[in-house]
């Protein structure tokens, strides 16, 4: 596959690459395109993870180009984890140096912090972004803020000379995964619906009313639903079985029920997935399911799905805080964040998502012979 940015010179003699990557479930679903790149260029390579707790307990015993993850200490840019207990910053710095890496890649962000970093592992060679007050890598490219984070981590891992091997991440399940959702999923012909109406950052939640909404007009056309969140997404869950009047109808209530894994696994089963732009919307992409997501536009430029075919995108084009006013779309390392938690997707149409969730369901069925739920025939332009 053609580079996304010319390709750099291959390093010699690599046998050991670490790769900087912090965050949440879809921080390490985007940087995977990234990583297999990596491994295609560099076979004979260890590539290890400087990531969370969390990458290390999902990647544990899980094919892919990640042979093993190094927990990352507590460090301001690094991993923000106030009041938990972590290695020390420096002992895990001296401890890395002990490896002896061959190279290093920052796919951790703008570099202010992450460059420091990466340049005291210790390794032979760095590349990696850096915005204008980061201290450059051996190889360097400029951070801009808006660039899907896909794209971003190709580009850099072009910089130590691996191309793309492929475009959209992937996500191995495992077998003990798939019983697992076997055991929790009910048998039957009716298209199953997962929905996860969570996120982290609760600017990117659709209120519980509109998945209420999409909920209901899907059991009507005779599908089933399951939803699944961790334990903070219990109460989206029972406000939208009570809003939808799913109670007594099958509704399937996972969330805080599942390992991440067994998450995965559900999600995988789905005829459709319908879900804020969150962790396991990118999950649900990775493992095959369809999608319709509901996103704010700036976080389409940054972590999208690319096709449309099988996943499809509502946007909310709101600009300023609903609260304050403030500019929202002045984002990134250099722009302060109003104290204001509402959602700025309020503005999604639920009408607009349930059309697509039925184009979808009647058109891109999970598994061979399932029948498309039913409801209205859809006609498009053109």
């Amino acid at each position: 596959m053609q580079g996304v940015a010319p390709l750099e010179d291959r390093f010699d003699d690599v046998r050991r690459i670490a790769v900087l990557r912090g965050g949440g479930i879809g921080d390490l679903l985007f940087a995977m395109p990234a990583l297999t790149a990596l491994e295609a260029a560099y076979p004979d390579a260890e590539i290890v993870l400087l990531g969370t707790p969390l990458h290390a307990r999902l990647l544990s015993g899980r094919p892919g180009p990640v042979d093993r993850v190094e927990v990352l200490p507590h460090a301001p840019g690094i991993r923000d984890a106030a009041g938990t207990m972590g290695e020390d910053e420096e002992a895990f710095l001296e401890r890395m140096r002990g490896l002896r890496f061959d190279l290093a890649v920052q796919l951790h962000g703008g570099g202010r912090n992450s460059n420091p970093f990466v340049l005291a592992l210790g390794a032979r060679h760095t590349v990696g972004s850096a915005t204008e007050d980061a201290p450059p890598l051996e190889r360097t490219l400029p951070y801009a803020y808006y660039q899907h984070e896909v794209v971003r981590g190709l580009e850099l891992a072009g910089l130590a000379g691996a191309p793309p091997v492929e475009l959209e991440p992937t996500f191995a399940v495992l077998p003990g995964e798939r019983a697992r959702a076997a055991e929790l999923l009910p048998t039957g012909e009716q298209p199953l619906v997962v929905v996860h109406p969570g996120a982290t950052d609760p600017r990117r939640r659709w209120p519980s009313d509109r998945f209420a909404h999409v909920v209901r007009g899907l059991l009507d056309d005779g599908a089933r639903v399951a939803i699944v969140g961790d334990e903070s997404d219990r109460a989206i869950e029972a406000d939208i079985v009570q809003q939808s009047g799913a109670a007594g109808r099958g509704i399937l209530r996972l969330a805080g029920r599942l390992q991440l894994g067994e998450t995965a696994a559900v999600l995988e089963r789905a005829d459709l997935v319908v879900a804020d732009d969150s962790g396991p919307r990118h999950l649900a992409q990775a493992v095959g399911a369809p999608t319709v997501g509901v996103f704010w536009f700036g976080n389409v430029v940054n972590a999208a799905p690319f096709g449309r075919g099988r996943h499809r995108v509502h946007l909310s084009f709101t600009t300023h805080c609903p609260v304050c006013a403030v500019d929202i779309t002045q984002v990134g390392w250099t722009a302060e964040r109003c104290e204001h938690d509402v959602s700025f997707v309020a503005d999604v149409e639920a009408d607009a998502v349930l059309a697509d969730a039925r184009l979808l369901m009647a058109t891109t069925s999970r598994r061979p012979g399932t029948p498309a739920a039913r409801g209205p025939r859809i006609r498009r332009a053109g």
